[in-house]
C-alpha cells in the first residue's frame, strides 16, 4: 500500500472535499459509507472517497490506459490523506485540481450577490478533472436523471465490465475501458437501467474503442470547435459536450446550460438568454467573468440545488 498526506490548508483557496465530490461534477467516485449524494449538506466529516484510475506515466488519471488503481482520499482539518495501489500523490492533484488558485478564480469573477453567497457557503469546492471516456459516458447518461441516480448507473456500469482491483482487503471496480464498454450489448446496458441513452453509450463506446474519435482530442482545440467535437459522439449535445469540457478536459470557461443554469438565467440573468445555446452560452460566460466562468456556474448550481437563496 501507498500513503501519504498533503496539507490542503497550505493550498489556494484550501479544499472542501465532500462540495467537490458530491456537487455533480463527478460519478466516478464513491463515498465508502455508501451517502454518496445522499444530502448536499456537509454531512461527509471525514469519510472516505475512492475512484478507480489508470494513471499514465505522466501522473495523468485516464480510464483506457494503464493498469487500474485504486485511489481513496479523505480530509481531516487541514490534510487531505490518501491511500492507493500506486504512488498517487500526482494523481490526486490532478484529480481535485489542487493546483487552481480559489482566491484568483473568484477575484476574476464580476461582484454579484447570488455567486458571492455561493462561493461563501462551499469556499474550498473545487472543479474535478475526471478521465475524459468516463466523464463522456457519465454525462451521457445524465439526461433527465438526478444526481444520485447517474452516480448509480456509472456504479453498475463499473461492477458489471470493469475490471476487479483488489485492495486494502476490499474488490473495487475500475469503470470500464472503451473496448470493453463496446462489448456489451443494448440488451444488457438496459438492463442496468441505462433506458434510452443504452444505444449512446454502446455506440459512443465503440466509436472510442475503434479509433474513430476520443473525448481527449477536443483538448487542444479551442473552447467552441471542441465543443462542437464532441457533439458527434451518439447522445452528446451542447449541453452534454459542455459539461465534459468543464470537468475533464480544463474548459474552465465552460458553462453547462441545464436545467438549474437555465432556471438561474432566467431569474437573475434574464439579459443573457438569447434564445438559441450557443449565444445564451456566450452571453452568460462574459456575465460569469469569461476565463473562469465555469468555476463560477458549479459554485451556483451546487448552491441552488441544495435550496440556496430561499
Amino acid at each position: 500500500m501507498h500513503s501519504g498526506t498533503i496539507d490542503v490548508s497550505s493550498l489556494a483557496g484550501s479544499l472542501d472535499l465532500q462540495a467537490t465530490l458530491e456537487s455533480g461534477q463527478s460519478y466516478l467516485w464513491r463515498r465508502e459509507d455508501g451517502r454518496m449524494y445522499e444530502d448536499g449538506e456537509q454531512t461527509g466529516g471525514e469519510a472516505w472517497y475512492v475512484t478507480v484510475v489508470r494513471p499514465d506515466e505522466s501522473g495523468e488519471a485516464r480510464l483506457d490506459a494503464g493498469e487500474p488503481a485504486v485511489v481513496r482520499v479523505r480530509q481531516r482539518g487541514g490534510l487531505l490523506e490518501w491511500e492507493s495501489t500506486v504512488d498517487a500523490e500526482a494523481v490526486v492533484r490532478s484529480l481535485l485540481r489542487l493546483d487552481d488558485d480559489l482566491p484568483a478564480i473568484r477575484a476574476a469573477t464580476p461582484p454579484d450577490s447570488l455567486i458571492d453567497a455561493a462561493y461563501e457557503r462551499y469556499w474550498g469546492m473545487r472543479l474535478v478533472r475526471d478521465p475524459p471516456f468516463g466523464a463522456l459516458i457519465s454525462f451521457i447518461c445524465s439526461a433527465q436523471m438526478r444526481v444520485s441516480r447517474i452516480h448509480d448507473m456509472q456504479v453498475a456500469l463499473a461492477e458489471a465490465f470493469g475490471d476487479t482491483v483488489d485492495f486494502d482487503g476490499r474488490s473495487y471496480h475500475a469503470f470500464p475501458t472503451p473496448v470493453q464498454l463496446a462489448a456489451a450489448s443494448e440488451a444488457e446496458l438496459r438492463d442496468l437501467g441505462l433506458g434510452y441513452r443504452a444505444p449512446y453509450v454502446q455506440r459512443s463506446a465503440e466509436m472510442v474503442a475503434s479509433g474513430e474519435a476520443h473525448p481527449a482530442e477536443a483538448r487542444d482545440l479551442s473552447y467552441e470547435d471542441a465543443r462542437e467535437y464532441l457533439t458527434q459522439f451518439v447522445g452528446v449535445g451542447e449541453k452534454v459536450a459542455d459539461c465534459v469540457l468543464l470537468f475533464s478536459l480544463d474548459f474552465l470557461e465552460a458553462v453547462p446550460l441545464d436545467t438549474w443554469i437555465r432556471k438561474t438565467i432566467a431569474e437573475y440573468y434574464p439579459d443573457c438568454d438569447r434564445g438559441n445555446y450557443a449565444d445564451t452560452s456566450r452571453a452568460i460566460r462574459e456575465r460569469l467573468g469569461g476565463e473562469y466562468a465555469g468555476y463560477a456556474q458549479t459554485y451556483v448550481f451546487h448552491h441552488l440545488r441544495n435550496g440556496g437563496d430561499d
